[in-house]
């Protein structure tokens, strides 16, 4: 991304065919015009499919021909992800296009008629118009081993989000029908207590089994820490047990349906590790990055899910403010207000440094150098939040100049940013 305003306004020619398209879920709406401003033709609906997509194509052909022009810019608004479809459509045919931000339309549109109405003819048209005026963003597509990362993250999320529910689900279970059985495991989740669990089996039924058998069938997955007095205790607590003896039948199908899924989850959940890991290796800066004390693998598969290619950034300012970490000022005359970081670009990006950032500055000898200085330095101190939000910019830098450069980190490099810093340590 490139945020020269000059340079995308100097994009725009006389020979240029502008074109805006509200995007919808079935049905887009475009709208083509100069670079004066000037209408040019109808307005085009076609359908979110392929022939739709030939459709806008052949109808911008034909006004490039008409008027003489030789390029064209299409801008979208990327409406959740409707727009992803005609971008690849797009991509793959190599015309150019370009994203305008939602603020930006929704903050315009009265401009023209001074009327707060909303539809998606018009929507199209102030699409058209803030491409006119270079307010608009050229994104990067995910491609390749990237676009793989964010398909694996997206998945990890949601093989997690479940997970959780199962456990969830289990957990309501056991305190239902044997809440003494976490008395005798401490965690459901261990080798022998779901061993235990796999067999369905409420407290009277677990009376009935022979000592020696059901240590046995504990035994084929917990070869160790399990004997007849940890046995002996569980059918103690399923003697004594207070759980609900109403709906048995049906209870024992319910327990069986959620451990099958929480065990197919867990499954599904190593593969997609293992597959990330596979990708991590080819990515170039992963291993120097990974060497940085308190960063996890998964922490670097968010960051290049989210962030892609760092080849395509020419400063780690603009991931910064990808993540919405850049500074919102509030001033005007002699009243100056509070500074805010403007929370716009993408969430996830901002809520995986902010994650990652609380280990770095338990772990890591330099994160908590630092944020130990931004907290008690006598001019302008920070809050311990706003250090968090400074060091997280400072992990983008660092991040940026690792992978990039393929160096090492370096605690005296960080350290010697500050100039405070190289005074306290030669004092």
């Amino acid at each position: 991304m490139n945020y020269n305003q000059n340079r995308k306004i100097s994009q725009i020619t006389s020979t240029t065919l502008i074109i805006g398209v509200d995007i919808a879920k079935h049905k887009h709406v475009a709208r083509a015009q100069d670079f004066r401003g000037i209408e040019l033709g109808k307005a085009l609906t076609f359908v979110n499919e392929e022939h739709g997509f030939e459709s806008l194509e052949q109808w911008f052909r034909l006004l490039l021909k008409n008027n003489n022009m030789s390029d064209v810019i299409i801008g979208m608004e990327p409406t959740g992800h409707y727009w992803l479809n005609l971008a690849y459509f797009l991509k793959s045919n190599g015309i150019k296009f370009v994203i305008v931000n939602p603020m930006h339309v929704k903050k315009s549109k009265e401009l023209d008629d001074n009327s707060p109405t909303k539809n998606d003819v018009k929507d199209a048209k102030v699409i058209a118009q803030l491409v006119k005026d270079g307010r608009y963003a050229e994104p990067s597509l995910p491609e390749g081993i990237y676009a793989e990362l964010r398909e694996g993250m997206k998945l990890y999320d949601l093989l997690s989000s479940d997970i959780q529910s199962a456990q969830g689900q289990i957990h309501n279970w056991i305190d239902r029908y044997f809440p003494e059985f976490l008395s005798v495991f401490k965690d459901w989740e261990g080798k022998a207590s779901l061993q235990v669990l796999k067999l369905c089996l409420l407290p009277d039924e677990i009376l009935a089994w022979d000592d020696y058998a059901l240590l046995a069938h504990i035994k084929e997955e917990a070869k160790r820490g399990v004997g007849l007095a940890r046995v002996r205790a569980l059918k103690d607590a399923a003697r004594r047990s207070i759980g609900i003896k109403e709906g048995a039948k049906l209870a024992k199908l319910e327990l069986e349906t959620l451990l099958e899924k929480y065990c197919l989850f867990q499954k599904k959940l190593e593969e997609l590790e293992s597959r990330l890991d596979g990708l991590l290796k080819e990515i170039p800066g992963v291993n120097e990055i990974l060497q940085i004390k308190g960063i996890g693998k998964l922490t670097v598969a968010g960051f290049f899910a989210e962030v892609g290619d760092l080849s395509k950034y020419k400063h780690p300012k603009q991931i910064q403010k990808l993540a919405g970490l850049n500074l919102r000022l509030n001033t005007s005359g002699k009243h100056k207000g509070q500074t805010k970081i403007t929370k716009r670009g993408r969430p996830g990006l901002r809520a995986l440094l902010f994650r990652v950032i609380m280990p770095l500055v338990a772990k890591n000898p330099a994160f908590k150098a630092l944020h130990h200085y931004y907290t008690t330095r006598p001019v302008n101190p920070l809050k311990k939040k706003q250090s968090l939000i400074a060091l997280c910019c400072k992990l983008i830098r660092i991040l940026f100049t690792v992978a990039t450069k393929q160096c090492q980190f370096s605690y005296e490099k960080m350290m010697g940013d500050i100039p405070q810093m190289n005074l306290q340590e030669t004092a």
